[in-house]
């Protein structure tokens, strides 16, 4: 899956636009590499994702096309 996708359907970033200019803008970081909207993510990746305000970290668990609402936290699991 790409990371923009997955940035959407985990419900970290609310639309795909944003994903995609986040990672324009340099600030996905997939392995210690930052990432363009097309990167392929797989399970056990490490993401960090900078924001303005700060950072958040986070491994990926699984990878699911769609999910529920309440389900969403479960494809991550937020690290420091």
């Amino acid at each position: 899956m790409r990371i923009d996708k997955f940035l959407k359907v985990s419900r970290i970033l609310k639309r795909r636009t944003l994903a995609q200019q986040a990672c324009d803008k340099g600030k996905v970081i997939v392995n210690g590499k930052e990432v363009k909207p097309a990167h392929r993510i797989k399970v056990d990746d490490i993401v960090e994702l900078q924001f303005t305000g700060g950072a958040v970290k986070f491994k990926i668990l699984q990878i699911k096309e769609t999910v529920k609402k309440d389900e969403a936290s479960s494809l991550y699991e937020i690290i420091q």
